[in-house]
This record gives C-alpha cells, structure tokens and sequence, in this order.
C-alpha cells in the first residue's frame, strides 16, 4: 500500500500506522474539523482494486455503523478519497486482550468475569440488530486505559437477512481458527451462538494462558475444534471457580443448541455468576478500576514500556527554585509530556520520517508537544515554535529538545549542533545539550570540538543525567568511548 502517513484523506490527517489486518491498515489520524484523535481503517490497495473486497469493506461499515454501544468501537465516518477507501472510527488508547495475555500470562476469574461481562453485552446489542461478528477474539477485544472493554472489527460480520451471504463466505477462511466455532469452521449458517462459541474459547485462553487447541496448522486446529474436547478449565487452573468453569465451558459447547441460546441469555447467566462471586469472595461488583490495574501491571511488564517509564524521565533536568511554584509545577508536567515525546525517539524509525508537512495545530503547546511526540518527525517539532512562537521559553526549549534528539536518532548530527548549541546556553538544559553537542561531534568525525565539549561536563553533571536522562548518558557513554580509542 502506498504509505498515507502525512497525507491529509479528506477531513482526516494521517499521523501515523497503528497496525495492519488481512483486508485494511490502521492508523492514527487527526480529525480536523472536529480536533479528535481517530482510527483511519484503510483497504489494502491491491484490494481496492477488487470491487468484491469493496463491497466487503462497505459492507464491515454497514454492519459496525448500526451499532451504537458503549462496549462497542463507534463508526465516525466511511469515505473515499482519490481511490482509498476509509472507515474513521473510535480511538481507543491502550491494549488488546492478546497483548495483555502474552504479557500477563492468565487473568484472574475477576477479571475475566468482568471482560465476558462486558463483550457480552456488547454482542447482545449486535444480536438485537441481526448482527454476528464471526471473529471474537483477543486481538479483537480492547481494553482501554479506563478500564472499559470494546470489541472492535466487525471485517467479517453478517446481517441477517441482507443477501450478504456471498461476500462472508470468504470469512469462514479469514477468521481466526484459535477462536471459530465448529459451524463456521464447516461453512455452516451462523447465529450469534457462534459468537458465543469464540468468547468462549477466549476466556479459556485469558484463565488457562493458552486456547484450548493449538497446533501447527490452522487446519490442525480447526479439525480439534470439531472433533476434541478440550481439557477442562479447572485441570488446566485448579483455582478456577467451578461455576465459572462450567460456564465457559457451555459456552464452548459444540453443538450450538447446548449453549446460551443468544447473548443477552449469556448476560444473564454472567450477571447471576458476578452476585454468587462477590458473595462467595470470588467477584465483586463490575469495577472498571480493577481492569485499569491489569493493564497497568502488564504495561510495567511490557519491555518498551519500562523504556518508555524510564525515558519520562529523560529530558527533564531540574528547575531552579527561584521559580514560581505555579510555574515549577506546569515546568514539570511540561518535562513529563517531553519526556514521554523523546520516548519515541528510541523506537523504530517513525512511519512519519521523511515527511514534510508539519501536523495539525493544537489548543495549547502541552499538546503540540505531545502530537510532536507522536509522530516524531522535523517538521512536527519545528511546528512548536511555528504555531507557538508566544509560549515560554520552557515549553520552546522543550521543543527543541525534541527537534535535537530526532536528529541524534535519525544519524542527521549535522542538523543537530544548531539547536543543541541554543540549548547549551540554557541552564535547564545545559547539560543535556553539552552531552548532545559530544555525540554529534564524535558521530561527525570532529575530535577537537567534540574533547572541548566534553571538558565541560563535569562528574556531576555527568552522574546528574545518567539519573535524569539514561539514553543520553548511553549515547555519551559511546561516543567518549569512541574518542578514546581514537586517541589510542
């Protein structure tokens, strides 16, 4: 697909890729009309091209658009623009169900209740419109950071009663084999029993840490879906209640007739599990909070979120007392945001790199800082100034830091010397901009600058931003060692 990043799709401007699915890509844009944050789900080129796979998209639109639920991703706006096919749709910061799995391991039976809970009610609002999902699975379940649970893409869903039978017989390949129903494994009509199926197998997956059939094959794993019990939940988890066992376990019954007859039954069943948990100390009440704390835990689990934790920290060298207190506090939160802005700089190259086109202005420089941060790029930090040339002198400072740390990790330290030289004359960040100006020089072959740059970093200093900025100190630590052996 030809990389939208930087481009502008109508209303929307693209920032950056967040993932990449069998029929569409998934990114990050800003809604300029409205100043939103939305995901841009675009159809694969080579399938734009294809007027079945169209249909298919209009048809995921369709289907998604009708529901309105809090459990379920909201359908902004379908569009086409210059041959690409779009769905804006709810942004939802945090993680999917998978992610924290992987990174978990299993879940507690709070917890899971408290996810069957939620997905559940959001398939009784798809069953009530004649909707069926026909792909539950973890990757498909987001937990956001509040604590709410919303199921995201309906690519294979199927209205009943439409005619849309020919364009979803191709999801019987397309789904997921890990989670499918035994029906939609064999081509079967579905209903939404089949969705009750997938949420089954995924809340084995989140209580045992793995679904109930794997294999090497998807085939191999379909064929145990049809032909093989699974191993009972409480085997695989002893401490699993067995009321909560037992439940999923009809959920995962093969014959469709022996589960819940439709999602709002499951509710019920879910709903009278939760008051018998709570009073045998098991459950409690439905409590977003407990969620928020799960993936609190896993993100403090996650390797590039430690990075991330520990490179808030990066930028922000102390303030001077003499300061206000008001201003000490905006000064700090200001650190804290830039921080998390130079977080970027440390992973992959940005999808935005090579674009030209400053992003969308926002209300106030702590934001344009942040969308700075986001997508990483020279003209999103230059865009701080450009839009806020009246903001203090802390948050213009800031914004050149970022500006420098995107040109030491893009290898451009040419670029770099300018706004580090500007930094070195600015107590707050003298220290950080000395340390730069040592990387930059080294990385440019300038020996003599780069030993009279480093004269001026002192033991303290030097141990100051080891505390206060790790991947700085690492770059230092590299580029000293670099002008050693030189002198060897």
């Amino acid at each position: 697909m030809t990389d939208i990043v930087g481009k502008q799709l109508k209303d929307f401007f693209v920032l950056r890729r967040l993932g990449r699915g069998a029929m569409a890509e998934v990114y990050l844009a800003q809604q300029l009309s409205l100043g939103r944050q939305v995901a841009l789900k675009v159809l694969n080129a080579e399938l734009a091209r294809d007027p079945n796979y169209v249909r298919r998209f209009d048809h995921e639109a369709r289907a998604a658009a009708a529901l309105v639920h809090g459990s379920i991703i909201q359908i902004y706006e379908v569009g086409q623009h210059d041959g690409v096919h779009y769905i804006a749709q709810e942004y939802v910061p945090g993680r999917n169900l998978g992610e924290v799995i992987r990174s978990s391991g299993s879940l507690t039976p709070q917890l899971a209740l408290d996810i069957i809970r939620q997905v559940t009610a959001a398939l009784a609002k798809a069953s009530s419109e004649g909707i069926v999902h026909r792909d539950i699975k973890p990757e498909n379940i987001m937990l956001a950071r509040s604590g709410e649970v919303k199921v995201a893409d309906f690519g294979l869903a199927r209205v009943a009663g439409d005619g849309a039978v020919q364009l979803t017989q191709v999801g019987v390949t397309m789904g997921t084999p890990l989670y499918m129903s035994p029906e939609q494994i064999e081509g079967k009509p579905l209903d939404s029993r089949s969705d009750i199926y997938s949420l089954g197998v995924t809340a084995y997956h989140m209580l045992a840490g793995e679904p109930p059939f794997i294999g090497e094959t998807p085939l191999s794993v379909a064929v145990q879906h049809l032909n093989q019990q699974s191993t009972p939940l409480v085997t695989r988890r002893p401490d699993v209640p067995p009321k909560l066992a037992t439940l999923i376990e009809r959920m995962m019954a093969k014959n469709p007739a022996d589960r819940p007859s439709d999602p709002a039954d499951l509710l019920v069943d879910v709903h009278t599990l939760a008051t018998e948990g709570a009073q045998e100390g098991w459950a409690a009440t439905p409590d977003p909070a407990s969620l928020t704390q799960i993936l609190v835990a896993a993100d403090q689990r996650s390797t590039a979120t430690t990075r991330l934790d520990s490179l808030m920290k990066t930028m922000a060298l102390p303030r001077p007392q003499r300061a206000k207190y008001g201003w000490w506090i905006a000064g700090i939160l200001g650190c804290l945001l830039a921080g998390a802005a130079i977080g970027a700089a440390t992973s992959p190259r940005s999808l935005w790199s090579g674009a030209k086109v400053a992003p969308p202005q926002q209300d106030t420089v702590w934001g344009q800082l942040y969308l700075a941060k986001d997508v990483d790029t020279e003209a999103a930090w230059e865009a701080v100034a450009d839009y806020f040339p009246d903001a203090s002198a802390n948050a213009l400072n800031l914004g050149k830091q970022g500006l420098a740390f995107h040109f030491l990790h893009q290898a451009e330290y040419g670029k770099a010397i300018k706004p580090l030289q500007e930094l070195a004359a600015q107590p707050d960040f003298q220290t950080f901009a000395e340390a730069g100006l040592v990387v930059a020089y080294v990385n440019l072959g300038d020996n003599d600058h780069a030993y009279e740059e480093n004269k001026h970093l002192s033991s303290d200093k030097v141990a100051a931003l080891r505390r206060q900025s790790p991947t700085m100190a690492a770059m230092l630590d590299d580029a000293v060692n670099e002008l050693i052996e030189r002198a060897l």
